[in-house]
């Protein structure tokens, strides 16, 4: 349901500024899906309308018309500093069809958009576009991408660059930050308009209890330590987990910095503007907590409806406690998958630990390395497994192995059985960033047609697909030290 707060407050009534001669770069035939929008025998919309309305040019294509475009108020901690308020500084929500919200990234100057220009660049869009869509693939909870416009229109950047809109879908865009902003402003009443409207559309489950404030902070929070369990499953580094940019639905948002672990290390940092290191692999679970805790200091006006302040730190507390638990369970889970192992072991955590650290002393590469571990049976000899070739320590990957053999032959699970399921928890694929860099090169000179390959590709990753087995493959030497920053 498309995000029904009015007011100044709240939102800015925020046309889209158009976009000149644009052009099609991408759409995803599965998110137009979601909104009933049929494709062509090009994968194009039949009514070329929908390139101007996704470009911003227009607010209107076949029955469906959007009145009320608007960019919406939040505030929120940025790097662990409070930043007040912020807002759509270049998204502009257009309005809902068939349950999904539709945003246009780099639609222009808003109210929110401060020194900016409100435009997205073509290089960041497809980054998005390709990100979202492969993590949707993956099973991990995410926003949607739509399609990328381009246009010739040129914007600075570090560098000057051409100009595209990226549209993005999902059930609510509402974010952690937007409880923040209405708590900043020490407006119960809007607090509590955002939380009922929450609730109503997309957490009904907490509307007929006895706390549904309370029970909306605990399914908020449990969708996102879910959903950073999932993160840290693929190696995935989000890069700016400010608490503006953390979803109140559980979703991966926000695709800036972003990337996927080559080379593991633990502390691996995705984004060159974090010299801190705040948002490094490692400190992911830890920062979806603290931002947890953002959002539970934000939503305690709301639990002093009824209680009183000490009650209402007790209560919001109690469910904060239960965070790292459900993290850890999350996490437990989807790494035994990723070993193959079906029972549970009171050593299996350790077996978990030693192997990453395995990959961090030798940094292995993270994908290729869980996927291996499917072609590993049981009677296997370990000076005949292959995957001691990408460790530079081979007593310590050799004694893990050791550990794993025995961990194997304690449960009665055939080995191809093993195999099949592995390969559909491990993926093959993900979007390395060499591989984006190459189609973004492309592209900034006309050629799309690497886009739409990565995106096959990555539509899925779980499968063998001979003829793009170069694209499993680690990164080159001299491409694997590319650098993202918050930039778009």
């Amino acid at each position: 349901m498309a995000y029904t707060l009015r007011g100044d407050d709240a939102c800015q009534p925020t046309p889209p500024t158009p976009l000149p001669l644009p052009y099609w770069v991408a759409i995803s035939p599965s998110a137009a899906n979601l909104i009933g929008l049929e494709l062509n025998s090009s994968k194009l919309p039949a009514d070329e309308a929908w390139l101007d309305l996704l470009a911003g040019n227009c607010l209107k294509v076949d029955q469906i018309h959007f009145d009320h475009p608007v960019a919406t108020a939040y505030s929120g901690h940025q790097f662990g500093v409070w930043a007040g308020q912020l807002g759509d500084g270049r998204a502009i929500l257009l309005g809902e069809i068939q349950g999904q919200e539709i945003q246009l990234k780099g639609a222009g100057i808003t109210h929110y958009s401060r020194m900016g220009d409100g435009r997205a660049v073509l290089r960041s869009s497809i980054r998005e576009f390709l990100c979202s869509e492969a993590m949707h693939s993956l099973g991990i909870p995410t926003s949607r991408a739509l399609s990328v416009i381009g246009s010739k229109q040129s914007v600075r950047r570090e560098k000057m660059e051409t100009a595209a809109v990226c549209s993005r879908l999902a059930p609510s865009f509402i974010r952690i930050g937007h409880f923040e902003h209405f708590a900043s402003l020490q407006n119960s009443a809007r607090l509590k308009e955002l939380a009922e409207m929450l609730i109503k559309y997309h957490y009904p489950q907490c509307l007929n209890t006895k706390e549904p404030f309370l029970e909306l902070f605990r399914a908020i929070c449990s969708s996102n330590a879910k959903l950073v369990a999932h993160w840290q499953a693929v190696g995935f580094c989000h890069g700016v987990l400010n608490s503006d940019n953390i979803s109140a639905l559980g979703l991966t948002i926000d695709y800036g910095p972003f990337g996927f672990i080559d080379q593991f290390q633990i502390d691996h940092i995705c984004n060159h503007s974090d010299h801190a290191g705040r948002y490094a692999y490692h400190r992911q679970p830890q920062i979806m907590y603290w931002n947890m805790t953002c959002l539970a200091s934000a939503m305690i006006p709301l639990m002093e409806i009824d209680h009183s302040e000490e009650e209402s730190q007790a209560l919001l507390n109690s469910v904060l406690k239960d965070f790292p638990i459900l993290y850890a369970q999350e996490w437990q889970q989807l790494f035994r998958s990723k070993l193959g192992l079906r029972s549970e072991d009171e050593n299996d955590v350790k077996l978990i630990e030693s192997l990453l650290q395995a990959m961090h002393n030798s940094k292995a590469d993270f994908t290729s390395t869980f996927r291996s571990l499917s072609e590993i049976k049981k009677d296997s000899k370990i000076q005949e497994i292959r995957l001691r070739d990408q460790f530079i320590h081979r007593e310590q990957i050799e004694q893990w192995l050791h550990d794993y053999l025995l961990r194997l032959q304690s449960e009665a699970r055939d080995d191809q059985e093993r195999k099949v399921a592995m390969n559909l928890t491990n993926p093959k694929y993900v979007l390395r960033n060499h591989l984006a860099q190459v189609a973004i090169e492309k592209a900034q000179q006309d050629d799309f047609s690497e886009v739409a390959i990565l995106f096959k590709i990555l539509s899925n990753p779980f499968d063998e697909q001979a003829q793009y087995e170069s694209y499993s493959h680690p990164p080159p030497p001299e491409m694997q030290t590319i650098e993202v920053s918050c930039s778009s």
